[in-house]
């Protein structure tokens, strides 16, 4: 897979998919529609198992890329085939606010250059307006957005960081917390993406709130990402929202 070193003024949106072929015409249909006149690129990194998804992607202009399982391998897969200037990296399950681009383009100044959007739910539940709150909270705080926040870079940037670590969960708060650790500041939007609360709705939103807090506490003490990802499996692994 060839490497792409040249940067166009337009944002490239990587999404890691694995088995998203119900979805992944919905999410680049509301790409397309939320984008108003920006240039826009999008790329699909699929690591599902015979590349199910990127089958069944009906626009014609995206980027298509196959390549092993792993979000954070897929996005790195996805962002070397790149070409925009910026990289925003995008759940499957997640949709953008209209005119992100705009927005984006409009957090990235006076040496910015990296930020993300506030966390929202699809859903009308209390519960889940709740979870989002604590969670924006928590982000605020620390400068530590996930991945579904829609995380966005320069692109140079990105390349400076050597993309997201090899690891097989919490590829996400490595990258930005390393970016914190050079003194980059990051943006945080107070627009909201609206990402899938299916997780929440599979396993009870309790639960899966307590399950978030105790794997990001072992992490941050030092537990091995692997051992960590061994316990706790996304859904539709690496395509999908992870609801934290």
């Amino acid at each position: 897979m060839a490497r792409n070193t040249t940067f166009a003024n337009h944002i490239s949106v990587i999404v890691p998919v694995y088995n998203e072929s119900g979805v992944i015409n919905d999410t680049l249909d509301h790409l397309r529609r939320t984008s108003g006149q920006a240039s826009v690129e999008i790329v699909v990194a699929d690591g599902g198992p015979g590349h199910a998804t990127l089958a069944a992607v009906t626009d014609g202009q995206a980027v298509r890329v196959k390549c092993p399982q792993g979000r954070g391998v897929q996005m790195n897969a996805g962002a070397a085939m790149a070409t925009g200037d910026v990289f925003l990296f995008l759940h499957a399950d997640t949709r953008l606010p209209e005119g992100w681009p705009g927005l984006v383009r409009g957090a990235l100044v006076d040496n910015v250059r990296a930020g993300a959007f506030s966390l929202g739910f699809d859903s009308d539940r209390l519960s889940m307006r709740v979870v989002a709150l604590f969670a924006n909270l928590r982000t605020r705080i620390e400068r530590l957005p996930y991945g579904d926040q829609a995380p966005f870079l320069a692109a140079d940037l990105f390349r400076e960081m050597g993309g997201f670590a090899g690891i097989p969960i919490m590829e996400d708060v490595d990258l930005f917390s390393r970016l914190r650790q050079r003194g980059e500041r990051i943006a945080l939007l107070r627009e909201r993406v609206a990402t899938s609360p299916r997780r929440y709705e599979t396993d009870g939103v309790g639960r899966r709130v307590a399950a978030n807090w105790w794997l990001r506490l072992r992490y941050g003490l030092g537990v091995s990402p692997h051992k960590l990802a061994g316990e706790y499996r996304p859904q539709a692994q690496t395509g999908g929202g992870e609801g934290r």
